[in-house]
């Protein structure tokens, strides 16, 4: 079995709902994500795709930053669609933003 949006979402949505109640749980998806979603999902997520788990530690809102670009460079069309967000396949947040970043973007 792989990996496709619904089920990246649905074990993101487990991984999530978790760690509001299982303080072990929720230690092992900041330190090891990788662990936590095989926690819940058997199905290995792919090797070149790393995912980070962020304690929000209380804040009213975590924004996760996007990767950097060179001074004076421009973003692609593609970037700027990523950005703009939106529901879709190849956007990063998924229409949701309990989950910052999905699984669909290796998808």
């Amino acid at each position: 079995m792989e990996w496709n949006e619904q089920e990246a979402q649905k074990t993101l949505a487990e991984v999530v709902k978790k760690s509001t109640t299982d303080p072990g749980f929720r230690a092992l998806a900041l330190s090891d994500p990788n662990a936590a979603i095989g926690k819940i999902n058997a199905t290995p997520i792919p090797s070149d795709f790393k995912i980070r788990f962020v304690d929000n530690a209380g804040a009213n809102l975590t924004v996760v930053l996007p990767d950097p670009v060179a001074e004076g460079g421009e973003l692609s069309d593609a970037e700027l669609e990523q950005v703009a967000g939106g529901v879709g396949s190849n956007n990063r947040c998924g229409g949701s933003c309990v989950a910052s970043c999905v699984i669909s973007s290796v998808l």
